[in-house]
């Protein structure tokens, strides 16, 4: 992380810590997908991220692992796009375990 102080470095940086979970499959799950995806994302889904990494752990587990999904369609949608991005090639590639 940079030492920017510019408002989207800020919320970057704010995001990157909010999306540090205190479950380790969490943090397997949203970390890339911010890293990688977040940025080409249009501007609902990345509003949509934004409020997703403000719900309960239990939550976002349950999401993730497809055991319920979401019952907002904009959350689903992207809770669909972090699933999808954990199970594709270039994510696990780049996953160091």
């Amino acid at each position: 992380m940079s030492d920017d102080t510019s408002l989207d470095a800020i919320q970057r940086k704010r995001l990157y810590w909010h999306s540090r979970r205190g479950m380790w499959e969490l943090d397997l799950l949203l970390i890339p997908f911010l890293e990688q995806r977040y940025d080409s994302l249009e501007a609902d889904d990345q509003a949509a991220f934004r409020q997703l990494i403000d719900e309960e752990d239990q939550d976002l587990f349950a999401w993730m692992m497809r055991r319920e999904w979401p019952e907002d369609e904009a959350r689903r949608r992207i809770v669909k796009m972090i699933v999808h991005h954990a199970e594709s090639i270039d994510s696990r590639a780049s996953r160091a375990l």
